[in-house]
């Protein structure tokens, strides 16, 4: 049971609160009281004696809640819960399980409010994004809904009147593992495909981020999936050893850090069991000479400041050709500086706090060490206290310029996951090309340019799974989104996703008699 640690003041009236177990008091203050595991239909409470993780809410810095994480009893029995709702929804036609995703889907849109308040209060980024997070993930579900019901395979035909077919089946019980920077969005991304292909799901959210994904499970319990379809256990690195290496579970995907992604791949490949794994990016954005320059500008705030930065596909090494540098970079600081920075579920906050204090000082040792390095702070990059004293013990920092950036400096060689940009200057096309793809990483990649031609040409040879043009960090669900290299493997969204979480069946069939050799 989820306890109260210290007095939240709501700083605005939070239906979001009450919908996710929070329960108001006196003088505006709130505390928590249901648990946020659940499996087999309910929200479950954890064994008595286990230690409890504290979650802090980021725009204040205060205690939010305790978090129970589970041990290898808990997770068996959501395991188990999963494998037997998976008997029963596996059976269902897809028409079957579309209609109940859809209604999943018009749960989500009723409560939209709701969950994004409290994403914000729980994740620390502008109700503005968090609103529209919560609708990429209705329009996931939405989706995959749509494509439940046109799973099929193929017929071929063979000599003599035989003939083969291919079935698409589902894998089984499926774990998902979330990061922390979309907690909402990334469990519906996960879910949704899984779901239409007839899986179930052991879903473990981020330790930091513990909270809408327990809502995600009541309404799709309200939706009607079977019991135990879709469960959610919390906890850390222990908790999601024990659902990689569970012999029940037939795949897993993971969204987070290429070292955790590693060691996860480690553990699937113990069981020969799939894995599409989302991880890191230090992906370029390629701004020409002949761009319009308002929308080059407007692509690489885009392209760094979305969530405070924490975005895996950000666009943080920005090569700018060295003729429009100077009116570039002047434009993009003083964009910068006008960023809103401030309690994020103000409707007028376009940046919210960090995700927690450990991090913020992570990302600031990082322009910290720019510095050293030799760059200039254009601007930002500080630690900042908001006028609301009851938001000065939030995570918060001004948005960072950083100039005279080169290759081999830190800042650009490392993910930094904040909202960090380091500018650098180009000349030619060749040059900028071998200068963004010398990482390990590939996640995503950008280019501005009026120039058709050189747009698709470069984007050819960007070794990046994801690419944009014209654009930066839009992700509809309809279309494919995952990385090169150490970026990951497998993809989210899109049909093609239909294919990692599904299997494929061979059948012969003789109509003759068989050609014995023997």
């Amino acid at each position: 049971m989820l306890r109260r640690l210290a007095s939240l003041p709501l700083r605005r009236p939070a239906a979001a609160l009450l919908a996710a177990g929070v329960r108001c008091i006196s003088s505006g203050s709130v505390e928590i009281t249901l648990p946020l595991n659940f499996w087999a239909g309910k929200r479950r409470t954890g064994p008595e004696k286990c230690s409890k993780d504290v979650v802090y809410e980021p725009a204040t810095g205060r205690v939010l809640c305790q978090l129970e994480p589970c041990g290898a009893v808990e997770v068996d029995q959501a395991v188990k819960a999963a494998k037997l709702a998976f008997g029963y929804w596996s059976k269902m036609s897809g028409m079957e399980r579309a209609r109940v995703m859809i209604e999943a889907a018009h749960i989500i849109e009723s409560k939209r409010e709701e969950i994004a308040e409290m994403e914000v209060v729980n994740n620390g980024k502008s109700i503005t994004e968090a609103r529209l997070d919560v609708d990429s993930a209705r329009l996931c579900i939405e989706y995959y809904a749509g494509l439940a019901s046109t799973l099929a395979g193929q017929h071929v035909q063979l000599p003599g009147g035989s003939f083969a077919y291919t079935r698409r089946e589902p894998l089984g019980v499926c774990v998902g593992i979330g990061a922390w920077n979309y907690p909402f969005q990334i469990v519906a991304w996960k879910s949704a495909p899984a779901l239409a292909c007839g899986n179930s799901m052991v879903f473990k959210p981020s330790p930091v981020t513990p909270v809408t994904a327990v809502m995600l499970a009541e309404i799709y319990a309200k939706a009607g999936v079977p019991e135990g379809l879709f469960n959610v256990v919390q906890g850390g690195q222990e908790t999601g050893s024990l659902l990689c290496q569970h012999p029940d579970v037939a795949k897993v995907s993971f969204t987070g850090s290429v070292p955790t992604g590693q060691k996860i791949m480690e553990m699937a490949s113990k069981g020969i069991k799939p894995v599409t794994l989302e991880l890191g990016g230090k992906s370029p954005l390629l701004i020409f000479k002949d761009s319009d320059l308002e929308n080059a500008v407007r692509g690489a705030l885009m392209a760094n400041f979305l969530s405070q930065g924490q975005v895996c596909s950000n666009g943080t090494r920005v090569f700018v050709q060295k003729d429009i540098l100077p009116e570039f970079v002047k434009e993009v600081v003083k964009r910068t500086q006008a960023i809103e920075i401030g309690d994020p579920l103000l409707e007028s906050t376009r940046m919210g706090a960090l995700v927690s204090q450990p991090h913020l000082d992570k990302v600031l040792s990082f322009v910290d060490r720019a510095k050293k390095e030799g760059a200039t702070v254009l601007c930002g990059g500080e630690s900042y206290v908001p006028s609301d004293p009851k938001l000065r013990g939030g995570y918060y920092m001004t948005p960072c310029v950083l100039g005279n950036c080169t290759d081999d400096m830190t800042c650009v060689k490392e993910e930094i996951f904040g909202p960090v940009m380091s500018v650098l200057p180009f000349e030619t096309e060749d040059e900028v090309l071998q200068r963004a793809n010398d990482t390990s990483l590939g996640l995503a990649a950008g280019v501005f340019t009026r120039d058709v031609r050189r747009a698709h040409r470069v984007v050819e040879h960007l070794k990046a799974g994801s690419c944009f043009i014209n654009n930066y960090n839009i992700t509809p669900v309809e279309v494919p989104f995952g990385g090169f290299k150490m970026s990951g493997i497998g993809r989210e969204n899109g049909q093609v996703t239909i294919e990692f979480y599904s299997q494929l069946k061979t059948v012969f069939v003789e109509m003759g008699d068989v050609d014995s050799l023997f």
